[in-house]
């Protein structure tokens, strides 16, 4: 890192969900937590372990401006439908040195947030979710 300004700033992050953009997004969060398995090995004190798969979550955090997730989720988790989706997270910063693209298959949301509001605060929703699946469409190299 040649200068501070390099550094990435969430202000430049964009989402779609299924192709839409979904332009009330004020974050997300992806992570890829490890399955391990120990593995003992003879002449060392130390347990190694070994990768087994990996379970991905993450957080998609939304301003409530529309009933979006209602539209996308409601009506078919009541009718006993999973249905899933496809997350793009992108991050581009003009400062930094290029854009950072995240592809989440097999995305599906753990809860809806039916009703959540307090007078005098704007309105948040958090909108929890797994994926099996994940690829980078862009990195960032300097």
């Amino acid at each position: 890192m040649d200068k501070a300004s390099r550094v990435m700033s969430g202000t430049w992050g964009e989402v779609w969900l299924d192709g839409d953009k979904v332009s009330e997004a004020y974050g997300i969060q992806a992570k890829v937590a490890f399955d391990k398995e120990d593995i003992p090995m003879c002449r060392q004190m130390g347990t190694d372990v070994k990768v087994t798969g990996y379970k991905g979550t993450g957080s998609l955090r939304l301003y409530k401006t529309t009933s979006r997730m209602a539209l996308a989720i409601g009506e078919n988790i009541r009718n006993g439908k999973d249905i899933r989706f496809t997350i793009i997270s992108k991050l581009k910063d003009p400062d930094a040195y290029g854009a950072e693209r995240v592809s989440l298959r097999n995305v599906s949301f753990d809860d809806l947030t039916l009703a959540d509001w307090e007078a005098k605060t704007t309105g948040k929703v958090e909108a929890p979710f797994t994926f099996t699946d994940y690829e980078f469409l862009d990195v960032v190299e300097p």
